[in-house]
C-alpha cells in the first residue's frame, strides 16, 4: 500500500509490524494518507495564491505609482495653462484634492467665458459684414450719383472747347477742365481703395502697345506739365516687344498717378519715364519700369509712410498741392495685386525715383499691327448706335458727341424701351447704361441677347463693380465705358469695333 510519505515515515517510527498489515487500520491509515495528500494540495495552492497575490499587489502599487506621477504631471500643465490665462488664479492652490476641484472649475469658468466671446465675436462679424455690404452699396450709389454730374461737366467743357470760344473764354474752360478732372481724380482714389479693400479689382487682358500708351500719358499730363515748367520724356528700351497683354486701364492708372505726382511736385524741372528689358523668359517680358523728376523730393523718414492710406510725405502737402494720400497707396496695392513691388529713391531737393518690375506676355497681334484711327468724321459714318441713358442731359451730350463723328443716334430712356427699339429697328452697337429705372441694364441686355445674340452692347455706367462685370461678361460684352466719358476713349472703343467689323467683313 502507498501512504503519503510523511505517513510512511510515522508508520515505520511508530506502529509495529504486526499491525502494519492488519485490515482494519489499513482502512484507516488509507483514509490518513488520502487526508495528508490533501492537505499538502491545499498547502500548494496557498502558497501559490499567496505568489499570485503578491506580484498583483506589486502591479497595482506600480500602476498607482504612474497614475499619481501622470496626475502631479498634469497638474502641474494645468498650473503652467492658468498662469499664461491669469497668474493670479493659482494663488492658494496646492495638490489637494480640493486644489483640484477648484482648477477644474476655473477652466470650466473660463470655458464659458470663451464661448461666450465666441459669441460675441460672431455677431461682431456679422455687423461688420453687414457695415462693408452697406458702405460697398453707399460708395456704389454715390459713385453713380457724383460720376453723372460729372459726366455732364467734363463732357460738355470738351463740346465748347471744340466750338471755337473766344480766347478769354479759353483759359476759363482750361480751368473749369482741370479742376473737374482733380475732383474725378478724387473720387476714384476713395472709390477704387474701396475696391481694393474688399477684394473686388478684377484685372482685364487686352492687347497693348506700350509705347503708345506712354504717349497719351505725357499727352494727358502735357498742360499740367508745361504750366509748372516741365518736360516730360520717354525712354523705352528697342527690344520691349511693341505689343504686350495686360490691364491697359489699371496700367494707365498707375503710370497716370505716378507721372502727375512727379509733375506736381516738381517746378522748371524733368519727369522721366524709363522701361528697360530686364529678361525675357519664354513669351513673357520682364520689364523694369521707372518715373523720376527732379523735384522737391522725400526725406528718408516719410519714405516709410508715403504708401500708407491718406498719409503724405509732408504735413503741409495737401494744403500746398491736393490730393487724398490715397494715390501711392492704390498703386502699391495694385502692383501687388500684379505680383510686383513698388519702390522709392529720393533726396531731398534733389527728386524721386518710383520703380518696379512687371511681367507681361508678349501679344500675339503682328509687330506692323495697326489700328487705323482715320478722321474723327468718316469712320464712324452711317454706324447705328441705341443710346441707352436715364439722365436727359447725359443722353443729349453722348448724342453730341457721337453725331459729332457722324453715327446715328437713336435714344432710350429705360431698359424697357430699349428692349422694345431694339426687336424693331436696326442698330449696330448698344450703348446700355447699368442703374436705370423700370428696368436695369442687366436685364435689358439679357432680353436683347435671346434675340439678337451677336449686337455688340458696351455697358456704360459710372460705377463697375466685380459682380456687375462678371455679369456682363457673361452676356457678352467684353469693353466698359467708364462715366464721365472721356471722348478719346469713347472713339478709340467705337473705332476699334469698327475697324475689327471692317476687317471681319
Amino acid at each position: 500500500m502507498s501512504y503519503n510519505k510523511i505517513l510512511k515515515k510515522q508508520i515505520a517510527r511508530y506502529l509495529p509490524k504486526e499491525y502494519q498489515d492488519a485490515k482494519d487500520l489499513t482502512q484507516f491509515l488509507e483514509s490518513v494518507s488520502d487526508n495528508y495528500d490533501s492537505f499538502d494540495r491545499d498547502k500548494k495552492i496557498i502558497e501559490n495564491a499567496f505568489v499570485v497575490s503578491e506580484k498583483e499587489f506589486n502591479d497595482v502599487v506600480e500602476n498607482l505609482k504612474s497614475q499619481n506621477e501622470l496626475r502631479l504631471k498634469s497638474i502641474s500643465e494645468l498650473k503652467d495653462a492658468i498662469s499664461a490665462i491669469d497668474a493670479s488664479a493659482l494663488d492658494g492652490i496646492t495638490d489637494s484634492d480640493h486644489d483640484i476641484l477648484n482648477i477644474i472649475t476655473f477652466l470650466k469658468e473660463q470655458i464659458r467665458k470663451t464661448k461666450e466671446l465666441e459669441k460675441h465675436l460672431t455677431e461682431a462679424k456679422n455687423i461688420a459684414e453687414k457695415t462693408a455690404r452697406a458702405k460697398s452699396d453707399f460708395l456704389s450709389t454715390m459713385s453713380h450719383e457724383i460720376r453723372t454730374p460729372l459726366n455732364a461737366i467734363i463732357g460738355y467743357i470738351h463740346l465748347l472747347k471744340q466750338e471755337n470760344p473766344m480766347p478769354s473764354q479759353v483759359e476759363y474752360l482750361d480751368i473749369l477742365q482741370i479742376s473737374s478732372k482733380n475732383l474725378l481724380s478724387l473720387v476714384n482714389d476713395i472709390l477704387d481703395f474701396n475696391k481694393i479693400e474688399e477684394n473686388k479689382i478684377v484685372f482685364a487682358s487686352s492687347d497693348i502697345e506700350i509705347r503708345k500708351l506712354l504717349n497719351e500719358i505725357k499727352m494727358a499730363n502735357k498742360i499740367m506739365a508745361d504750366e509748372r515748367g516741365n518736360t516730360i520724356k520717354i525712354m523705352v528700351d528697342e527690344d520691349i516687344p511693341k505689343y504686350l497683354v495686360g490691364d491697359t486701364t489699371r496700367l494707365a492708372q498707375v503710370f497716370n498717378n505716378l507721372v502727375s505726382n512727379a509733375i506736381k511736385f516738381t517746378t522748371n524741372g524733368r519727369i522721366t519715364v524709363e522701361l528697360q528689358l530686364k529678361a525675357q523668359d519664354g513669351n513673357n517680358s520682364v520689364i523694369d519700369f521707372s518715373i523720376s523728376d527732379t523735384g522737391i523730393g522725400i526725406n528718408e523718414e516719410s519714405q516709410k509712410h508715403i504708401f500708407h492710406r491718406f498719409t503724405q510725405a509732408h504735413k503741409y502737402i495737401t494744403r500746398e498741392y491736393g490730393g487724398t494720400g490715397l494715390g501711392l497707396a492704390i498703386i502699391q496695392k495694385l502692383l501687388k495685386l500684379m505680383g510686383s513691388e513698388i519702390n522709392v529713391k529720393s533726396k531731398i531737393g534733389e527728386g524721386s525715383t518710383f520703380y518696379f518690375t512687371l511681367t507681361l506676355p508678349k501679344s500675339t497681334l503682328q509687330e506692323d499691327a495697326e489700328i487705323d484711327m482715320g478722321s474723327e468724321t468718316l469712320l464712324l459714318d452711317g454706324v447705328r448706335i441705341l443710346l441707352v441713358e436715364d439722365i436727359t442731359y447725359n443722353a443729349i451730350l453722348a448724342r453730341k458727341m457721337l453725331t459729332n463723328w457722324n453715327a446715328q443716334v437713336t435714344i432710350a430712356d429705360n431698359g424697357l424701351k430699349a428692349v422694345e427699339k431694339a426687336k424693331t429697328e436696326e442698330f449696330d452697337i448698344i450703348l446700355m447704361d447699368v442703374q436705370m429705372p423700370i428696368m436695369d441694364g442687366i436685364t435689358a441686355t439679357k432680353e436683347i441677347r435671346k434675340f439678337n445674340p451677336d449686337i455688340s452692347i458696351f455697358p456704360l455706367t459710372a460705377a463697375v463693380d466685380a459682380e456687375i462685370q462678371a455679369e456682363f461678361v457673361e452676356l457678352g460684352a467684353k469693353e466698359f465705358i467708364l462715366k464721365p466719358i472721356n471722348p478719346d476713349a469713347l472713339r478709340k472703343t467705337l473705332l476699334k469695333w469698327y475697324n475689327s467689323r471692317v476687317i471681319k467683313n
